[in-house]
């Protein structure tokens, strides 16, 4: 961790409009000295006293809408025993990350070196009307995938990265859901120039997240134990914070909530959530990745993220030393390689990154155990193997 947390120091103003996250002053002034300010009673007391819906135990799991009780701790006499947890001396996968199974997905995983499929499905498309379910998309996909001898991912998305595209079921355009969606900005200058990019579920309004949790529970119902794996979408977001009765902490706890469930749930599959940035926890600000990733470690949850980048100063800045030092904490650690990824440039080379970069910081570094690589990746279109 400290090595990469001197790798942030090189760069004390970098630009940070990239990564999606409001006004410059959540930067902390000194990273070193927040990284572990926050103790585990610290972080137990301040979810406690929190309206966070969350309720766990280890023989239990049950959720209400008036209190969090959590074991925020890394002690082992309180942890939860999960079900799946994932070796540390298990080698580096090779995943094709999805929007559909195609053709050409289906020629990839043909490839002896890719070990599954990563799919992403929207929260509308499973539910079209309120509890009415439509998992036959999921079920054709991972037939076809797995008829090949391959493993089987989710990516559920709550949130576009398209103007045009909103994620949530219509039935939720109401008073009553608050419109269900908010919109998002993807800009430079979100915080001066907000315009819509895309649309992300309220999470931080409980109806809401009641909705998406009977949506994991369906789910669970009838894929736990058939797939590999699961994950929530990223927790970068960038919302108009003055409207729709938004707020940085109940966003924050909407999304450990959600993370928490999903693993109760889906308690013999993999759960894991994408955490790259938070709001108002720029280099942990507010404690905001200490906590998250304790949580994450007493729930049985695992963690990576949308952006493998290596170096990159805002990913160092952020995630990327909790995803290190929690390595062995969680259940799994995985990685993705998307589309704009592949056009990042190495700060060590001045050069985009090469498939050995990747592979080598993933794997030594960040302790990963899976990386979803774009169907667009270069080297998925010739022959050979990944590494």
């Amino acid at each position: 961790m400290a090595a990469l947390l001197a790798i942030a120091h090189q760069y004390p103003n970098y630009e940070r409009d990239d990564y999606r996250l409001d006004s410059i002053d959540e930067r902390a002034e000194d990273d070193a000295k927040v990284l572990h300010k926050t103790t585990a009673s610290a972080i137990s007391t301040n979810l406690n006293n929190r309206n966070a819906c969350l309720e766990a135990a280890s023989s239990a799991y049950t959720t209400t809408h008036s209190t969090v009780t959590t074991t925020t701790t890394t002690t082992t006499e309180n942890m939860l025993v999960c079900s799946t947890v994932i070796p540390p001396e298990t080698p580096l996968e090779h995943w094709l990350y999805t929007s559909e199974i195609d053709e050409r997905a289906l020629d990839v995983l043909n490839r002896p070196d890719i070990a599954g499929a990563q799919v992403l499905y929207n929260w509308k498309s499973l539910e079209s009307n309120k509890g009415e379910y439509d998992f036959r998309e999921i079920r054709n996909d991972m037939q076809r995938v797995q008829a090949k001898g391959k493993k089987f991912w989710i990516q559920l998305q709550d949130r576009s990265f398209s103007p045009q595209i909103d994620p949530v079921p219509r039935y939720m355009k109401t008073k009553h859901y608050n419109n269900g969606s908010a919109p998002q900005c993807d800009g430079e200058s979100c915080d001066k120039h907000f315009k819509i990019d895309g649309w992300v579920a309220q999470q931080w309004n409980s109806w809401v997240r009641e909705r998406f949790q009977a949506l994991l529970k369906a789910m669970a119902e009838e894929l736990n134990g058939k797939i590999y794996g699961l994950n929530l979408a990223e927790t970068s977001i960038e919302v108009d914070t003055q409207a729709n009765d938004y707020t940085h902490e109940g966003y924050f706890l909407g999304e450990l909530e959600n993370a928490g469930y999903a693993a109760s749930v889906f308690n013999k599959t993999f759960t894991v959530q994408y955490v790259n940035f938070w709001p108002h926890g720029w280099n942990n600000t507010n404690g905001r990745f200490t906590k998250s990733f304790e949580f994450f470690a007493s729930h049985c949850v695992g963690a990576g993220g949308p952006d493998l980048a290596p170096y990159r100063p805002g990913q160092v800045a952020n995630s990327y030393p909790f995803i290190a030092e929690y390595r062995n904490s969680l259940p799994i650690t995985v990685m993705s390689v998307q589309e704009p990824t592949l056009n990042y440039t190495n700060p060590k080379t001045g050069y985009r990154y090469t498939k050995t970069e990747f592979v080598k910081y993933a794997d030594e570094v960040l302790g990963v155990k899976i990386i979803f690589w774009a169907a667009k990746t270069p080297w998925l279109s010739s022959t050979g193997v990944a590494i």
